[in-house]
């Protein structure tokens, strides 16, 4: 782990547990009344007022405490608490009275991972997941939960599974902001009574086996493949009825047979090299003597 993680992670230890949690503005406080003793047992010849200056100075010191604006402080006076304090400046009196814990009411991201968890369908995945919660209510979070933090983490690993396991795998690959949505009310429900709300719950990613998803490529494909062939033959069978339709009207119409006869053959020898070849019968039958000599002089004039 990078060295700036670790100390990263202990400074917001030390500010959550701010028990034995030494201020700035005490330090300074302390300092001051030790110069001021100091200074004056050196006018006055007399050891009692550096005596004075050091034990004020050490009072103050572990006296004054400071909140940071997005912190709240709960006070234990003989082990009883006393109420919550901060944020700011705020002064606690000495060995009688502690700070137990300094809660961040600011949104927190935790990152939840559910690893080698089993779908309604029996497959395998894992899943990371992420989770936007903040506390409400820093009191019952203080005194109703040990250590929220590890339960928020150890609850949404929990809920994560359980709700793996009530879910099919096309489901949580297609549907990911329900599986989110139902993450959701579970951890809010479980985590109200303790005074922290969940914000919301992304599912980042889900994690299958190679081989499965292979196997799910290729299933894919097979479909399209079939997708494609009904087409095909969708479209083949709406042809056949057209031609079907066409047959009964040219069957009851021998007119119509032969303009569509005549209308082909012109299509086709319309363009210039083109060479047909049409039965000596066809030619008697639909007349086209005229027409093909009519196109002969036609193409010998151009």
């Amino acid at each position: 782990m990078p060295l700036r993680t670790i100390l990263r992670q202990r400074g917001s230890e030390s500010g959550a547990r701010g028990g034995s949690q030494v201020s700035s503005i005490g330090v300074a406080v302390f300092l001051i009344a030790l110069v001021a003793g100091v200074a004056t047992t050196l006018v006055y010849k007399q050891p009692a007022f550096a005596i004075a200056g050091i034990l004020i100075g050490f009072y103050f010191l572990f006296a004054i405490k400071v909140a940071e604006q997005w912190q709240k402080a709960a006070v234990l006076r003989m082990g009883r608490y006393v109420g919550l304090r901060g944020p700011g400046l705020f002064m606690i009196v000495p060995v009688i009275d502690s700070v137990s814990q300094y809660v961040d009411q600011r949104v927190r991201v935790t990152d939840v991972k559910a690893e080698s968890a089993l779908t309604r369908d029996t497959v395998p995945v894992n899943v990371d997941a992420i989770i936007f919660w903040l506390v409400w209510n820093p009191e019952k979070s203080i005194l109703e939960v040990m250590d929220f933090d590890n339960a928020i983490t150890l609850s949404a690993q929990t809920a994560l599974r359980e709700s793996i396991g009530r879910h099919d795998l096309a489901q949580m690959i297609t549907e990911r902001e329900m599986l989110g949505r139902e993450l959701q009310r579970i951890l809010d429900e479980k985590t109200n009574p303790w005074g922290i709300t969940v914000q919301s719950v992304e599912i980042r990613d889900v994690h299958i086996p190679q081989a499965l998803e292979d196997a799910m490529s290729r299933q894919a494909q097979a479909e399209r493949e079939r997708q494609a062939r009904i087409i095909l033959g969708t479209a083949e069978t709406e042809i056949s009825t057209k031609f079907s339709e066409a047959s009964t009207v040219y069957l009851n119409n021998p007119i119509a047979l032969h303009l569509r006869a005549m209308n082909m053959l012109y299509e086709a020898i319309k363009e210039k090299g083109s060479m047909v070849i049409v039965p000596s019968s066809a030619v008697e039958t639909m007349g086209l003597g005229g027409l093909l000599g009519t196109a002969s002089l036609s193409g010998q004039r151009q």
